[in-house]
């Protein structure tokens, strides 16, 4: 008499879908995530407590701490910024302007844009600034 011996069935568990799966999840996110981004340089704002948060779509001016000036994220010359923000002004529409100024840049540049801001026609100036950690 023969006895029937079992054989022993090794159970196999198939990662491949939840490959697919992992992958496709993280395509989705990296496509639905929302970049922060932040034309021209990098800029260290000054510091402030009472800072208000405002999302403006406002015109910008751009100062780095070599006293390069942006106007948007066109590199433009002292001399030629009054006439560009007179363009700007027309075609915008707007009486507001946004400067970013790094913490840096020396005081009379930034004096002298808000000059010839104001010489433009643009009556409200918003200085950017960080809040405190």
């Amino acid at each position: 008499m023969q006895l029937l011996t079992k054989k022993s069935r090794t159970v196999v568990i198939s990662i491949t879908s939840l490959i697919d799966v992992v992958l496709l999840l993280l395509i989705f996110f990296m496509l639905t995530t929302s970049f922060v981004e932040q034309p021209g340089m990098k800029l260290d704002l000054p510091e402030t407590e009472s800072t208000t948060a405002e999302n403006t779509d406002e015109l910008t001016v751009t100062i780095s701490s070599e006293g390069e000036i942006y106007l948007g994220k066109e590199l433009i010359e002292l001399e030629n910024l009054e006439a560009k923000l007179m363009e700007y002004k027309e075609e915008i529409n707007t009486s507001s302007l946004v400067i970013k100024a790094d913490k840096t840049t020396p005081h009379g540049t930034v004096v002298q844009v808000m000059d010839i801001a104001k010489i433009s026609g643009f009556e409200k100036l918003i200085i950017a600034s960080e809040k405190v950690k």
